[in-house]
């Protein structure tokens, strides 16, 4: 076995569980992390916000009220908080997430088609059940291909609709981030581990010609549609020369519409790549939860900053991700 092999054997076996059930796991331990820090004020004010947002927060946290004016120590608890808020990486490490991406999708293309030894690290930890009842061939290879896709247009976006910024995100930002893609880039398809395992594999299996499904049909253009609307967010953004409250059709009753687009692909892709039998694809909507919950938090975040920066009228009557829910 070659390193990376050996790493993942020995991460999974240190979870002493199943590789599907320790993939759910980690998705599930992610969104459980960032609800337990958005909630208390203490860490929310410390770790939640980034970018324009950090900064202001950090301008209403320098300018106490009077009835705050009194002179502090920073406490025994505060203190380690305050340290450990100031680890900060440049906003601009986004851009990471889409690098990570890409190379894992491409990383587990040629670990999956050539049997790789960290794909056979992977395949050993799956229980039987988990092999059995398994994703079709064209189910992995769609659903890969759409990962690769998304994954190739965020990055394509980042470098060509960023601007420079002084602007910085709290490390562990970061750090969940890039341990996302990396994990959603398993995600997509170990799920087919058992059809993946049951024969060599060659391109002529790959047969683009047969009759989508009528799952495929409905869903791939939820995909491509959600796609479309949040390139076409990022790029009105982009053109905006200061911030200000977006006029564009698409923000005139969501605060983040391309949030909401964001959770509209992970759900085409948990439905595309669902079982036989299966109405979801059950890894991929733990990935799912975790993107809604961190994105939710984020656009809660971001409501609130609208509010401060340009008034309450610029978020009224505006659903935050979710229209008639959130």
């Amino acid at each position: 076995m070659n390193p990376i092999s050996d790493l993942i054997d020995s991460a999974l076996a240190a979870t002493r569980m199943d590789a599907v059930d320790a993939l759910r796991a980690f998705f599930i331990f992610a969104f459980c992390t960032i609800l337990s820090v958005s909630l208390p004020q203490s860490l929310r004010s410390r770790f939640v916000p980034y970018g324009a947002r950090a900064t202001s927060t950090a301008e209403s946290n320098s300018n106490p009220s009077p009835s705050s004016s009194k002179p502090s120590s920073s406490s025994p608890i505060t203190r380690p908080l305050d340290c450990l808020a100031a680890l900060k990486v440049p906003h601009g490490y986004f851009t990471q997430f889409y690098v990570a991406s890409v190379i894992s999708s491409l990383f587990w293309a040629v670990q999956v088609l050539s049997r790789g030894a960290a794909f056979q690290a992977v395949a050993a930890r799956i229980r039987p059940e988990h092999l059995q009842n398994a994703m079709s061939l064209n189910q992995v290879l769609l659903c890969w291909a759409l990962m690769l896709v998304q994954g190739t247009r965020r990055l394509v976006e980042c470098l060509a609709l960023s601007k420079p910024s002084s602007s910085q995100m709290w490390f562990g930002h970061w750090l969940v981030g890039v341990a996302f893609y990396v994990a959603v880039s398993v995600a997509i398809w170990i799920e087919g581990t058992g059809t993946l395992l049951a024969h060599e594999y060659t391109l002529d299996h790959v047969k683009i010609t047969n009759v989508p499904s009528i799952r495929t049909f409905l869903c791939l253009p939820i995909f491509m549609f959600a796609s479309g609307l949040q390139h076409d967010c990022h790029y009105y953004l982009f053109s905006l020369q200061k911030y200000t409250v977006p006029a564009h059709p698409l923000f005139n009753r969501l605060v983040c519409p391309h949030y909401t687009a964001e959770c509209a692909i992970y759900l085409s892709l948990t439905l595309l790549a669902a079982p036989p039998g299966e109405w979801v694809n059950k890894t991929l909507l733990s990935a799912l939860a975790f993107v809604a919950i961190n994105l939710g938090v984020t656009a809660g975040t971001s409501r609130k900053w609208y509010a401060q920066k340009f008034g309450e009228e610029s978020v009224r009557n505006k659903w935050n991700m979710i229209p008639g829910v959130y």
